[in-house]
């Protein structure tokens, strides 16, 4: 006969089982209907169209440039993070996750704010960034950034530095202990840092919209041309974009997990 303590556990467990189940099968059911809607020779049309397919192109060319300068910064900024033991480290730590928890819009409306400053105006002499293109890679940047930054201090915080400290004992400096032993272990965080950081970029609006405008045919990318498309009530070019949108992002998902990186 099962005890009482058992038999609370089960209930428990089954309990957990169920809140997830339905929570899968509302994200299922939703991911389901929009694929559904319309017929595949429309969604087709519709990606085929002058205007979407100049959004893939600008999105995969920016998420990418993106993610690339996010990793830069992220390498240093994760490994300081996670090995540098320094006053005010939990202060930097908090200050460098206020893009994450920030409205979206907010941080659209704070770079455009920024650049109206006399450096920000002394800044756009020498290279535009609002209502450009590269106004949209620096509002992908701000956000995408700070995911990458996450990732990377937890490779790092789960590398032990023993083998850096050995290369140091063998002639190395820290900044060759970095580069020849450490990095390439941390490869897979790296990738996984970028892959992040790709994915929160594609899937930027807010800062987008505000900063870098939704000029079609200059700064229009796909979260904005859903915008753009259902503003006018061109629903099924909406959810083809859509649809487009979740494929990417659950390539980069599965190429994360098929590297042994956690999320």
């Amino acid at each position: 006969m099962k005890g009482p303590v058992q038999a609370r556990w089960e209930g428990w467990w089954l309990t957990c089982g169920g809140m997830t189940a339905a929570y899968l099968i509302l994200i299922l059911g939703m991911l389901a209907a929009t694929a559904v809607h319309s017929s595949p020779h429309e969604l087709w049309a519709a990606l085929m169209k002058r205007e979407i397919r100049y959004a893939i192109w600008l999105s995969l060319a920016t998420c990418t440039t993106t993610s690339l300068l996010a990793l830069l910064l992220a390498v240093p900024v994760g490994f300081l993070l996670s090995r540098g033991r320094f006053r005010g480290r939990a202060w930097l730590d908090a200050a460098l996750d206020i893009p994450i928890v920030l409205p979206p819009m907010v941080v659209g409306l704070c770079l455009l704010i920024l650049f109206q400053t006399p450096v920000g105006r002394a800044v756009e002499q020498v290279m535009p960034f609002t209502y450009t293109v590269a106004g949209v890679v620096l509002a992908q940047f701000v956000i995408g950034a700070s995911f990458a930054v996450r990732t990377m201090r937890g490779t790092f915080d789960n590398l032990s530095s023993r083998p850096e400290e050995v290369a140091m004992t063998l002639g190395c400096t820290r900044a060759e202990a970095v580069w020849l032993v450490t990095l390439p272990a941390a490869r897979r965080g790296m990738f996984a840092a970028a892959s992040i950081a790709w994915a929160r970029s594609l899937g930027e609006f807010g800062p987008v919209l505000v900063f870098a405008g939704a000029t079609r045919m200059k700064t229009e990318v796909l979260p904005t041309t859903v915008w753009l498309e259902l503003s006018v009530g061109n629903l099924e070019a909406a959810i083809a974009v859509s649809l487009l949108l979740v494929m990417l992002a659950m390539l980069v998902l599965v190429g994360v997990k098929l590297a042994g990186e956690p999320l």
